[in-house]
């Protein structure tokens, strides 16, 4: 399983530099602010763009997007249903735990698992699509309209056609559907733009680890547990059970949908709660939580399935 062990430690390096920068004040606070706002707005629309673009949608509504749609929302029923019974956390906040143990890391850490552990990584394509086009526009929806004060019908509809990352990702379904071949001088822009934006979120990352240690009293700890134990435990659980009775996989296939599950959650969850200002210290700590103890699940995994 060398592929999860370097999979997540290039992930690590990264967030590690820019926690460095942040602890050593090579980079201010007011840094990271602007890299989150240049992911948002800029660099990771580009990439969405280009995955969801490059995508083969016909293979992706096969079982593995309806697999991963399933399991994610069960996942995401299970917290909601947690936090109004035990939490009673605001919506948002509500929304984004929701998000931070259903919505994996299936770009940073999900290709290289899926290409060491079972030779391929088809199958990430599907679990990446179906949390751009319908995780990612759901769960931004919630959070724009639980941030204001007066909630409408016209807003709760017009709310994704705001965000620039879902308007990216529309654009590249459109492209992926009709096949057009975008313009070299178009794409070339794009694709750089896109390739900083996995480094651009792993350091604005990192430097909200700086100063302040995971799991403090009053930051919603146990709902950091909870969500921490839903995405590294509980939905390979459901994924499996899903995968083998509902769906019939079996062998490499089931193999790769549990290993899909059991990645750490992405740090889009952060990316996402940080332009609205709810959720992010939970968002940031079940990252951090996921992305250690994912590495014993994946080879749990790997051990019983393989």
């Amino acid at each position: 399983m060398g592929g999860v062990v370097s999979g997540i430690l290039i992930v690590a390096v990264v967030i590690a530099v820019g926690y460095s920068a942040a602890r050593f004040k090579v980079l201010t606070p007011d840094v990271q602010g602007a890299l989150t706002r240049t992911a948002f707005y800029i660099t990771n629309p580009a990439l969405l763009f280009t995955v969801v673009a490059g995508s083969d949608i016909g293979a992706a509504l096969g079982v593995d997007a309806p697999l991963a749609l399933l399991s994610a929302a069960a996942i995401g029923l299970l917290y909601c249903l947690l936090s109004f019974l035990f939490f009673r956390r605001p919506v948002a906040e509500t929304a984004v735990g929701a998000m931070a143990s259903s919505y994996a890391n299936a770009n940073n850490i999900g290709i290289p698992v899926s290409l060491y552990a079972v030779g391929t990584a088809q199958h990430v394509a599907p679990v990446l699509l179906v949390q751009l086009l319908v995780m990612a526009p759901f769960y931004l929806s919630v959070l724009g309209v639980a941030g204001g004060a007066k909630v409408s019908w016209k807003r709760i509809l017009l709310q994704p056609f705001s965000n620039p990352m879902i308007i990216a990702s529309g654009l590249g379904l459109l492209v992926a559907m009709t096949g057009w071949a975008v313009p070299e001088l178009v794409q070339k822009p794009v694709d750089m733009l896109g390739g900083a934006a996995v480094p651009m979120v792993l350091l604005a990352f990192g430097m909200s680890l700086a100063g302040k240690a995971p799991l403090q009293k009053g930051d919603g700890r146990v709902e950091t547990v909870v969500a921490t134990l839903l995405k590294v435990a509980g939905m390979p659980v459901v994924v499996w059970l899903l995968g083998r009775f509902v769906f019939g996989l079996e062998g490499q296939h089931l193999l790769a949908s549990v290993i899909m599950a059991a990645l750490p959650t992405a740090q889009n969850v952060f990316l996402f709660a940080s332009p609205y200002g709810r959720g992010m210290t939970m968002a940031r700590d079940v990252i951090l939580c996921t992305t250690v103890l994912c590495v014993g699940a994946l080879l749990v995994v790997a051990w019983l399935l393989g």
